[in-house]
This record gives C-alpha cells, sequence and structure tokens, in this order.
C-alpha cells in the first residue's frame, strides 16, 4: 500500500522530511477497523511529531483526520462492517493516515454524514473532537437548558479547532463568544462561523475587551501559543474563571498568577483517551456520530479551506510547510492516492 512515512527529524524543506514507500496492507485485530483512506487533513499535531522522530527510527507514518471506507472488521467489532463510510481522528501511538490502508480502534470511529464528501469530512474529526472535549468537558458548558450569562474568549478563533469551537459554542444557550483573528480574512472567517465578537490577539487583549464593556471573561480557550498570552490571559480571567489549553508551554507558567482568583487551568488532549485506553473511549465514537447528525441536521459545516491536491509526500510538505507558517485559517485537505475514482 503507498504511504508517506518520516524517518528522522528534518525541516520540511529538507527532500527526505516526508518520503513516499510502500508497505504491506496490515490486518484486522479485536476492535479494529481496516480502513481505505479516502481522504486527510493535516494538524500542528503532525509536524510536532515529527519535529520529535529520533534519528534510526522505523518509519514514522503521521496523520489524524480521516474519512474513508471500511475494508474489514476485527472480531470485537459489532457496529460497523465492510462498506460502511467513516471518519476518525485514530490514536497517536498507532500508525497515522497518511497511508491508503489504517488500522483504527472501532471505539473512536464515527458514521460520515451523509450531506458532505469525504473531502469536507476529513477535515473535521480532530478539530470537533477537540472543541467538544474542551468546551462541554473541560469548560463544562452546557448544550442545553437554562440559558448562561457566561463569555467566552477562543484565542486563535480562524484555526482548525478555533472553527470548530465557535460553531460548537452556539450550542450553549446564552453563551457570548469572543473569537480572536489578527487579519481581515480570518476575521471575516470567524465572524461567518458566529462568533459575536472579534478582537485582534497580536494587540492588547485586554484593552479590547474593555472597549467591548468587558472587565473578565468566564472561560478562555486558548489554542495558540500559551506563552505568549499567559500574563493577558491571567489578567482577563474571571474570578473563578476557567481556562483551557491545549498547546504546551515552551517555558513554565507562573501558575500564581491565578491564585487570588481561584481560577483553574485545565488541559485538553483529545488523544489522552486512546493513549490510556480509558473506560470511556467510546465516548468519543459518540461524539463524532453527534457531529455528524449536526452536520446532515444543517447546523454545523466543514471547516475545510483548501484542498491541496493527492496524498502523497510533496504534498504534505506543503501542507506541513503552510501549518508551520500559523496563517492557516480552517483546514487544509489532501484526497485519493492516484487518478481512480474516489466516490466510494
Amino acid at each position: 500500500m503507498k504511504t508517506i512515512a518520516a524517518y528522522k527529524a528534518l525541516p520540511i524543506d529538507h527532500p527526505e522530511s516526508l518520503l513516499d514507500i510502500d508497505l504491506p496492507i496490515p490486518n484486522p485485530k479485536e476492535h479494529d477497523l481496516l480502513i481505505k483512506v479516502r481522504a486527510v487533513s493535516v494538524n500542528p499535531a503532525d509536524y510536532r511529531v515529527r519535529k520529535r522522530i529520533t534519528e534510526g527510527s522505523t518509519a514514522t507514518i503521521l496523520g489524524w483526520d480521516a474519512s474513508g471506507v471500511v475494508e474489514k472488521v476485527g472480531a470485537l467489532v459489532t457496529e460497523y462492517k465492510s462498506g460502511d463510510k467513516v471518519f476518525y481522528a485514530g490514536d497517536l501511538n498507532r500508525p497515522g493516515c497518511n497511508s491508503e490502508y489504517q488500522l483504527v480502534d472501532a471505539r473512536v470511529v464515527g458514521r460520515k454524514p451523509k450531506t458532505i464528501d469525504h473531502a469536507h469530512t476529513a477535515a473535521m474529526p480532530l478539530t470537533s473532537l477537540t472543541a467538544w472535549e474542551a468546551i462541554f468537558e473541560r469548560l463544562q458548558l452546557p448544550k442545553a437548558g437554562k440559558p448562561v450569562d457566561q463569555s467566552l474568549l477562543i484565542i486563535g478563533g480562524a484555526g482548525g479547532v478555533g472553527s470548530m469551537a465557535i460553531q460548537l459554542a452556539q450550542f450553549v444557550p446564552g453563551l457570548t463568544v469572543i473569537a480572536t483573528a489578527s487579519h481581515s480574512e480570518s476575521k471575516h472567517w470567524v465572524k461567518d462561523l458566529g462568533a459575536h465578537y472579534i478582537i485582534d490577539h497580536s494587540k492588547d487583549i485586554s484593552k479590547q475587551l474593555t472597549v467591548l464593556g468587558y472587565e473578565y471573561v468566564d472561560t478562555i480557550l486558548c489554542l495558540n501559543s500559551p506563552d505568549e498570552h499567559w500574563n493577558a490571559i491571567c489578567n482577563i480571567t474571571a474570578p473563578m474563571g476557567k481556562i483551557c489549553g491545549i498547546v504546551p508551554f515552551l517555558k513554565a507558567p507562573d501558575i500564581n498568577l491565578l491564585l487570588h482568583k481561584s481560577a483553574s487551568f485545565i488541559w485538553e488532549m483529545m488523544f489522552t483517551r486512546t493513549m490510556f485506553q480509558t473506560a470511556d473511549i467510546t465516548t468519543q465514537r459518540n461524539i463524532l456520530n453527534a457531529i455528524s447528525e449536526m452536520v446532515d441536521a444543517g447546523s454545523l459545516r466543514s471547516t475545510l479551506k483548501q484542498i491541496i491536491g493527492q496524498i502523497n509526500a510533496d504534498n504534505l510538505k506543503k501542507a506541513h510547510a503552510q501549518l508551520e507558517s500559523n496563517r492557516t485559517i480552517g483546514k487544509l485537505v489532501l484526497e485519493g492516492f492516484n487518478s481512480r475514482s474516489i466516490n466510494h
């Protein structure tokens, strides 16, 4: 099977940073699905893992966002059968989706939305899961019920996770969503997705919030470098407020800045359930199925922004380079391994 692999950490412009190789098609075990990959999208996780590969490693297959068709099922799988169309983010500890075929735990796989194609679907799983878990599980904002008189600041609203978070936050009754964006195109993008207010994270966040009438915000979802924004975040967090982060600090933050406010900082790591095989691992399948239903109902949309081309090393290098520039809006997708039909 055609596969794109990395063998050591190299700059993305190095000719051997990503390579086209051939590998045997694997066989599913127990909870596994063997999936024929139709489309993939790229995430910052891809280049972060690529940069940590140690020389002398076996082939590392990146990619944790895909849409495809079930080819075979493992002995313990009852939810899916051959021919089912699915989407998933997968497991950081297993080979990724940059391959014609991939083994994925059926318990973290959802049914593909019926109303969009594989390319638009591939843009959704990792960011949908991350945004859902951050908003509804980590920040504990309610999906229904009595309206809340609260505010949510999303730092990095135009990126993949931010684009999904803005949409999902609208399911919280009464919540005011403030998103950050620093360029005209990204500001238009987040406004179109449903943000109530837009501020520029490259400028003084506190001053901009004051202009909007906010001294503090109740909840914060930080999707950009936390080192750059930590002092501002601590200043604008409401007493007993909650902060959720998804990007690691490069240096230890002064957590004491939150002490007097009794504020909470919590991590969201979408891969935690698969990495530790938690008892609630099937929650991710349930979330993806809920996302699929929302898409088909017209209440949620794919955040695909650009199809780079077919799935190969050259196009993946282009996608990695664009992500590393930190100027990406929405999601970048690659579709198909050659010119044959992918409408199966």
